[in-house]
């Protein structure tokens, strides 16, 4: 193996060391079922492994990462040609959850009813990290209506929490 291989096998290792758990977490939160979420994350690093050589800045591994799997979601999505079903969601052992009495089943469902108008964005916020200007830039749609989309997909998500909380402290008589 010449000595670049190995640098870009090592290079790769560390890459799933410190990505591999959020780009399933993001790749589960985008298709809200576990095999392609694992499908996903598994793709992402085939592409990575091929590019590699096209990452400059190592600090930008995570966001780099982070858009080809979102962009072979939207491509898996367009291809089937079909929303992405609803209620499916899976137990996950190590998943981190936004609020504490929600459980990763419930955060999954929530998103899932979000149109992916909205899941897009907000996930593209949260888990890249994503300024609004380059969601903006990204999804090719004004600034404007990035705010608008995280704002709607905040608020939904808001009243969908407090529904859930309500009805686990409602004592029913």
């Amino acid at each position: 193996m010449s000595s670049q291989n190995q640098h870009n096998s090592e290079e790769l290792t560390l890459l799933v060391e410190q990505h591999y758990q959020l780009l399933f977490r993001y790749a589960y939160r985008l298709s809200g079922d576990r095999t392609d979420a694992e499908d996903l994350t598994q793709q992402t690093y085939l592409i990575a492994q091929k590019k590699l050589s096209q990452l400059r800045d190592p600090r930008l591994a995570r966001s780099w990462l982070c858009t080809i799997l979102r962009n072979l979601f939207l491509k898996k999505v367009s291809q089937k040609n079909k929303p992405v079903s609803l209620g499916q969601s899976f137990d996950l052992a190590a998943e981190e959850s936004v609020l504490p009495e929600l459980t990763s089943q419930e955060l999954q469902h929530a998103l899932n009813e979000l149109p992916e108008d909205f899941r897009i964005p907000l996930l593209m916020f949260y888990f890249e990290e994503r300024s609004y200007k380059e969601i903006s830039t990204e999804l090719s749609i004004p600034l404007g209506t990035v705010m608008s989309r995280l704002a709607r997909a905040k608020s939904f998500l808001q009243e969908r929490f407090s529904e859930l909380s309500t009805k686990e402290t409602t004592i029913p008589t």
